[in-house]
C-alpha cells in the first residue's frame, strides 16, 4: 500500500488491487479516458506517480516518431502535412512499438488510445502478442455543464480563440460518440471503473485507487 497525496493509503500492486498470484502482480496495466476538461492529463501523471509506472500518451508517442525521424513518425507526418487524420494502424504501429520499450515491460497508463472500436481490437492483439491483458480502465466522468464552464475559462485564460462555445460542445459531443461503446464494451470485461472527475485533485486521485481496487477485486 502506498499513501496518496491526500494521505490516505492507496492500493498500488496487481495483488493489491485484485488479488493476482502470479509473480507479475506489481504490474499495473490500466487504460485512461475521459471528456476534454475532466483533468485526465493531470489524472494520468499522478497515477504513473502512484504506480511507478510510464504515462504514455498518444500525443507524445507521435512527437517522438516524428521528431526522432522513424518511418512511422514520417507516414504520419505525410498525413498530418495535408491536414488528414493519422490511419488507425499508423497509430496501432506506434502504441505497440512504445509498448514493446523496456519501461513498458513493469507496466502502463494508456492515455489517449484506444479511441474506436478498432483500436479496442488492435489493443487487444498488441496485448495478446505480449503475452499481456489489461488490468483495467478508467472513465473520467464530468456534468457536461462543468466541463463546458472549465474549458472555456481554461481557453479565455490561454487566448484560445478557437475554443468556442460551439466547437467546444462539438468536441464534448464526439467524445461521448465514440467513447460510449468503448467504455460500454470494457464495461462487460469488469475492467471499467468510473471515476466522477470533478473536485479536488487529491480527491480525484483517491477515487480513482479505490475504484479501481473495487472494480477489479
Amino acid at each position: 500500500m502506498t499513501e496518496t497525496p491526500g494521505g490516505a493509503n492507496a492500493p498500488t500492486t496487481r495483488r493489491e488491487l485484485h488479488g493476482a498470484p502470479s509473480s507479475e502482480a506489481r504490474v499495473t496495466r490500466l487504460v485512461i479516458m475521459g471528456p476534454q476538461g475532466a483533468g485526465k492529463g493531470t489524472q494520468a501523471a499522478r497515477l504513473a506517480e502512484l504506480f511507478d509506472i510510464p504515462a504514455i500518451s498518444t500525443g507524445d508517442i507521435f512527437r517522438a516518431n516524428i521528431k526522432g525521424g522513424t518511418e512511422l513518425g514520417k507516414l504520419a507526418q505525410e498525413y498530418t502535412a495535408k491536414g488528414e487524420l493519422v490511419p488507425d494502424e499508423v497509430t496501432d504501429a506506434m502504441v505497440r512499438d512504445r509498448l514493446s520499450e523496456d519501461d513498458a515491460k513493469g507496466g502502463f497508463l494508456l492515455d489517449g488510445y484506444p479511441r474506436n472500436a478498432h483500436q479496442v481490437e488492435a489493443l487487444d492483439g498488441i496485448l495478446a502478442d505480449l503475452g499481456w491483458q489489461l488490468d483495467g480502465v478508467v472513465e473520467l466522468t464530468a456534468d457536461r455543464d462543468e466541463l463546458l464552464a472549465r474549458i472555456s475559462k481554461r481557453a479565455e485564460l490561454e487566448g484560445r480563440e478557437d475554443d468556442t462555445p460551439d466547437a467546444i460542445a462539438r468536441r464534448l459531443d464526439i467524445y461521448a460518440e465514440q467513447t460510449a461503446p468503448l467504455t460500454e464494451a470494457y464495461g462487460e470485461r469488469g475492467l471499467l471503473a468510473k471515476v466522477d472527475g470533478i473536485g479536488e485533485i487529491d480527491e480525484v486521485t483517491e477515487r480513482i485507487v479505490q475504484a479501481l481496487a473495487a472494480e477489479l477485486g
